[in-house]
């Protein structure tokens, strides 16, 4: 590890981070400014696509096959965030997987709470089954709240008796809208991408007003059911405030006798794989995703 390297995340973090406690559209205004300081590589090309409804970005890479697909769920506390900020992080995981990349805008809070993000997600995912893509062909990934809606989606397909993809990628995922992992308070101080405060704001926002019910564990996927689910890779950083949902999602997933693999990068900070530009451990870990998902799908096919 590059401490010099780290350094710069860490000093670009305090200086730049977006605040999540301000009205949502200026929270998104402000993320999208924020997002977009990372460089872009030239060779990744960008079409907007129509996923039955819900808009997004194929994202490819020199070399990718055409047949084979990562569908991407963004991060951004299911508040903020879109396909058009995390495309070069979307692109980059394709990149490394040999496939496309999907993309997409999943409906936000709080003007669409839960469940309409998990809805949209769904109705992409049965979009590409649609056009007669294998689903041993299709892996999911998802950074954060993405990595939220990625396992919400994978519950919900199995419920639907739809094919599941050939594997999953969860990126520092976002599990637990009460935030009452260890982690939460054991790691303050230690990553500035975020304070709790702004975490649980945009809790209540996604849950909405009242609450939604929530039965099959898709708001709450720590309590859900996870049998009978595809191979799944969880990467974290061990100085993160989510690591425990982490943690928690592997142990929960074995135990329902799912493939599942843990990654705890240490030192490393919430979604450190979008500084890949400047950060080495950012460029290891996508490729390390990438093998795993190519991995996968030939495994698969």
């Amino acid at each position: 590890m590059s401490a010099q390297e780290l350094a710069g995340v860490l000093k670009f973090l305090k200086e730049n981070g977006p605040d999540l406690g301000v009205p949502p559209p200026q929270a998104r205004a402000n993320f999208e400014v924020f997002i977009g300081k990372m460089p872009i590589a030239a060779d990744l090309t960008f079409t907007p696509a129509d996923a039955g409804g819900v808009p997004g970005l194929w994202i490819d890479a020199p070399g990718a096959r055409q047949d084979r697909v990562l569908l991407y769920y963004h991060g951004g506390a299911y508040v903020v965030g879109s396909a058009h900020g995390y495309r070069s992080l979307a692109g980059e995981f394709g990149r490394a997987a040999g496939a496309r990349s999907l993309a997409i805008d999943y409906r936000l809070a709080p003007e669409h709470p839960f469940p309409a993000g998990v809805d949209d997600a769904l109705s992409a995912y049965r979009w590409l089954l649609g056009r007669g893509v294998s689903p041993k062909s299709i892996v999911f990934g998802g950074d954060s709240a993405g990595g939220g809606i990625c396992m919400a989606v994978l519950m919900a397909a199995r419920k639907a008796r739809l094919p599941l993809p050939a594997a999953a990628l969860l990126i520092c995922p976002w599990l637990d809208l009460d935030c009452s992992g260890a982690s939460v308070e054991g790691k303050k101080g230690a990553d500035p991408s975020f304070p709790i405060e702004g975490l649980e704001f945009m809790a209540t926002l996604y849950r909405g007003t009242p609450a939604a019910a929530d039965p099959g564990g898709l708001l709450t996927p720590l309590q859900a059911d996870l049998s009978c689910l595809p191979p799944l890779l969880i990467q974290v950083g061990s100085a993160e405030l989510l690591l425990d949902d982490s943690t928690r999602l592997a142990t929960r997933a074995a135990a329902g006798d799912v493939a599942v693999r843990l990654e705890v990068w240490p030192n490393m900070v919430h979604d450190w794989h979008m500084f890949a530009p400047i950060l080495g451990e950012g460029r290891d870990a996508i490729a390390t995703a990438g093998a795993f998902l190519k991995a996968r799908m030939e495994a698969a096919g």
